[in-house]
């Protein structure tokens, strides 16, 4: 089996060190995902970039540290070496910090915002540790969570209050989260659980193509990664044309 067979996910680096840390940050999802914030504020009548660069701040160590770290904390499935201790930590300081930046905003934009700090502090632990039985921790909640969530966080920070364009595009990005979780099941489950696959497909020609994990995993994880550089690059276009 291939190095690039035996990864936890197609972005992942050998483990050890440094590389441990960026394969937990989950690179491309994360940028994926802080893009919906970017598409929130975007939505803005006037967009304050000061409060755009705190949201998307908080939503990197909110989602990209702390939820990452949690989640690797419990069950270990990118099979990283970071000590559990420092997991721990990473995990407390991001959500502190992201609380930290919210709170400025209940000073600053509306006091609404405790609303949005207590949901996603809730969001973040509730998911990644598999509370209440793992309820939460379901395909709908990963769309709501890390889909509609973000663009409805961004957009109030932004103005403070909610509108109908915001709520449309919040359900827009869940969708999206959620075409992205039925397309990254199968291949975690391949990359992380499967040992072996073996197989033919008979084609009308007479002929025979061997199958393997890596045949069955090639079309979603090429449309993820595609996906992964198509959503940021749409929110940058969003955030230029609303500067402009």
């Amino acid at each position: 089996m291939s190095f690039e067979d035996d990864r936890a996910a197609f972005y992942a680096l050998s483990p050890g060190g440094w590389r441990d840390y960026w394969t937990l940050l989950h690179p491309p999802y994360t940028l994926w995902h802080l893009s919906y914030v970017a598409m929130g504020a975007a939505l803005a009548p006037v967009l304050n970039v000061r409060w755009l660069l705190e949201t998307l701040l908080a939503f990197f160590l909110a989602m990209g540290v702390a939820a990452h770290a949690l989640d690797e904390l419990h069950g270990r499935p990118l099979g990283t070496r970071i000590p559990d201790w420092t997991l721990g930590a990473l995990a407390a300081l991001g959500l502190a910090g992201a609380v930290v930046l919210g709170i400025d905003g209940t000073h600053q934009v509306s006091p609404w915002i405790w609303a949005f700090i207590a949901a996603g502090v809730f969001l973040v632990l509730a998911y990644n540790l598999e509370l209440f039985g793992g309820a939460i921790h379901s395909d709908l909640w990963f769309a709501l969570a890390w889909g509609a969530f973000p663009v409805l966080t961004a957009y109030f920070a932004q103005t403070g209050r909610l509108a109908i364009n915001a709520m449309l595009l919040a359900a827009a990005c869940a969708v999206i989260s959620h075409a992205q979780r039925v397309l990254s099941t199968p291949v975690r489950r391949l990359r992380r659980q499967v040992v072996t696959v073996e197989g033919t497909v008979a084609l009308r020609d007479g002929t025979a193509e061997s199958i393997d994990a890596a045949t069955l995993r090639a079309a979603p994880e090429s449309a993820l990664r595609w996906l992964s550089l198509a959503i940021p690059a749409l929110a940058t276009v969003m955030v230029i044309a609303r500067l402009v």
